[in-house]
C-alpha cells in the first residue's frame, strides 16, 4: 500500500507543475504592448487630430471669408450711396466758383470734390449742424497698414477744413484697389477721365470702385468691383440767373434739366 500512495503522489505532481502559475499569467509577454504597437496608436491618433484641425482650420477660413465678402459688399454700397447723394443735391453758381467748382482728379490718389446741399440723412450732419451746404471731398489716401482707403471730408461752404477733419476723415471703403471716376463730354461724347471745366457740371458722371485684392500683409483677398453711371439733375447757375438780372424768373432760381 505505501508504493502505491507513493506512486499516486508521483503521478499528480508532474500534473500540478503543468497548472497555470498566476504570477507567470502576468509576466507572460502576450499581455503587454510592444513599442511598435505604442508608436503606431500615436501617428493614428496625432492622424486624427490634425483631420479634425484641418476640417476646423477650414470652417474658420470659410467663415472668414464670407464675413470680408459681406463686409466688403455692405462697404460698397455705403460708398456708392454716399456719392449718389451727394451727386444728386450738388450745386454751382458761376458767380462764385471760387467756392462752387467741381474738381476731379484721377490716378492714383484719384479725387472728386464739388459742393452739395445734402440731404438729413447724410454721414457726420451732426457735427456740422445746420450747415448743409457743404463742400463734399471724395479721395483716396494710403492707411496705417499701408493700405489705401477711400475717405470723405466735408466743410461748410464759406469755411476752411478743419483739423480734426484733415486728420480723422470719414472712412468709406477700406482696402481700394481702384476709385475712378469719369465725365460725359458733351462736345466729344465720349466718357473722359479729366474734367478741365470746373465752372461747368457734367451730366453723367460715371463712378467705379473696386475693393480688395492683394493686402498690406501680402494676403490674396477677393476683388469687389462696382461701376455706378448717375444723371445729375442740375446744372450751373449763370451769373445773370443768381444776380436777378436778364433772364432771371420770379423766384431767383433756375433748374436745368438734361
Amino acid at each position: 500500500m505505501k508504493l502505491r500512495i507513493s506512486n499516486f503522489k508521483s503521478r499528480i505532481a508532474p500534473r500540478g507543475r503543468r497548472g497555470v502559475n498566476p504570477q507567470f499569467a502576468i509576466r507572460n509577454p502576450r499581455f503587454a504592448f510592444t513599442l511598435v504597437e505604442i508608436m503606431v496608436a500615436i501617428m493614428v491618433f496625432m492622424l486624427v487630430i490634425a483631420a479634425i484641425y484641418s476640417t476646423w482650420m477650414l470652417v474658420v477660413r470659410a467663415t472668414q471669408v464670407g464675413q470680408d465678402a459681406a463686409a466688403q459688399a455692405q462697404r460698397q454700397r455705403i460708398a456708392m450711396r454716399t456719392i449718389e447723394d451727394g451727386l444728386m443735391s450738388i450745386q454751382s453758381f458761376q458767380a462764385s466758383l471760387q467756392y462752387y467748382s467741381f474738381i476731379l482728379a484721377n490716378g492714383e490718389d484719384a479725387t472728386l470734390s464739388f459742393a452739395s446741399r445734402v440731404p438729413e440723412i447724410y454721414p457726420r450732419n451732426g457735427k456740422f449742424g445746420d450747415f448743409n451746404l457743404r463742400r463734399l471731398t471724395f479721395s483716396v489716401q494710403p492707411a496705417a497698414d499701408g493700405e489705401k482707403n477711400l475717405v470723405l471730408r466735408q466743410n461748410p461752404i464759406l469755411m476752411d477744413v478743419d483739423e480734426d477733419e484733415k486728420k480723422y476723415p470719414l472712412v468709406l471703403a477700406k482696402n481700394v484697389k481702384k476709385f475712378i471716376v469719369e465725365c460725359w463730354d458733351t462736345n466729344k461724347l465720349e466718357w473722359a477721365t479729366q474734367w478741365d471745366n470746373t465752372n461747368f457740371i457734367p451730366p453723367l458722371i460715371r463712378v467705379g470702385l473696386v475693393l480688395g485684392g492683394n493686402t498690406a500683409a501680402g494676403n490674396a483677398a477677393p476683388e469687389y468691383s462696382v461701376v455706378r453711371t448717375f444723371a445729375v439733375p442740375s446744372g450751373m447757375m449763370p451769373v445773370a440767373v443768381q444776380r436777378g438780372g436778364a433772364g432771371a424768373n420770379s423766384g431767383g432760381s433756375l433748374i436745368i434739366n438734361h
